[in-house]
């Protein structure tokens, strides 16, 4: 069986006018639901590597997690203003990524997640090999960085961040090439890039083999798993629908199938709710599936 845990950004980006559900209130309440532990998103007024600058806060934060009997999954990590392809010197980048790298360590978290940050769009003006290659060297750098720290690096790609097709999911493992670097693979954007070819530029790349073929041809690369239906769309902010699990277009039999023949390196699933108005009811109902998931296929 799997360890089950909640992205905590599902109770923080809320649609206007919802407030952010407090932290204390988030900790109990997935508790009391039955989940194992909590990926982090980081961003304020949850427990964030800007705001939590003292060790002490940290420390607080820390105990405060393990004393519900909750363990950490993983950190996300949100950098939406900064440049990672279309600049030569990525320091600032770095400087941002240590940050939160340094809060995985202050608060024991094993897996930190990143994005390629920018949108598709950044492609036109940034010659692609001189940009995978960027990525590549950066990521590397990071990747050896976060295992001196005990913690692995985790790429979940996305239709709205450059990289968005197949092939160049796998130029970019090449270009890492780092034995502590991975794939954070998640079943929704999984869909929307193998399947739909979501927000890719020129030729649209599909696969026919659905997600599954997708995993299949990254045996060995996928460490950890984001769990979320799909129904082909994307949102009004050009990211990925997300139907709760049984409501849209993945045959998660096939999947899990598949996946259960990679090495995850731990036993944990996450699910990614997005951004909801009915965080709650949404939370309890993914809950209920994805245990029978579990139950089948964990």
């Amino acid at each position: 069986m799997r360890k089950i845990s909640m992205g905590s950004w599902a109770y923080t980006t809320r649609p206007a006018p919802l407030r952010p559900i407090p932290w204390d209130e988030v900790v109990t309440t997935l508790k009391a639901l039955g989940f194992d532990g909590i990926e982090l998103g980081a961003p304020s007024p949850h427990p964030d590597p800007q705001d939590m600058l003292d060790a002490e806060q940290r420390d607080i934060c820390r105990e405060r997690l393990r004393s519900t009997g909750l363990q950490w999954s993983a950190l996300t990590v949100h950098l939406p203003n900064e440049h990672l392809i279309d600049t030569e010197d990525t320091r600032a980048y770095l400087h941002r990524f240590r940050q939160h790298l340094q809060f995985c360590v202050d608060l024991g978290i094993p897996i930190i997640r990143v994005d390629t940050v920018q949108s598709p769009s950044v492609l036109a003006a940034v010659d692609y090999e001189s940009a995978r290659k960027r990525v590549g060297e950066t990521w590397r750098r990071c990747a050896a960085e976060a295992e001196d720290r005990g913690v692995m690096l985790l790429w979940e790609f996305e239709p709205g961040f450059a990289f968005n097709k197949p092939t160049d999911v796998f130029r970019i493992i090449e270009a890492v090439n780092h034995h502590n670097f991975g794939i954070l693979f998640d079943t929704c954007q999984a869909h929307m890039i193998a399947v739909q070819g979501a927000r890719q530029s020129g030729t649209v790349e599909t696969l026919t083999g659905d997600i599954p073929e997708f995993a299949r041809k990254l045996r060995g690369t996928i460490h950890y798993l984001h769990h979320m239906d799909s129904d082909g769309t994307l949102d009004r902010h050009q990211s990925s629908t997300r139907p709760l699990i049984g409501g849209g277009l993945i045959d998660f039999e096939a999947v899990l199938l598949e996946l259960a023949k990679h090495d995850m390196r731990h036993d944990w699933w996450t699910l990614d709710l997005g951004k909801r108005p009915d965080v709650w009811q949404a939370t309890e109902t993914c809950k209920q599936a994805v245990d029978g998931l579990n139950e089948r296929y964990g």
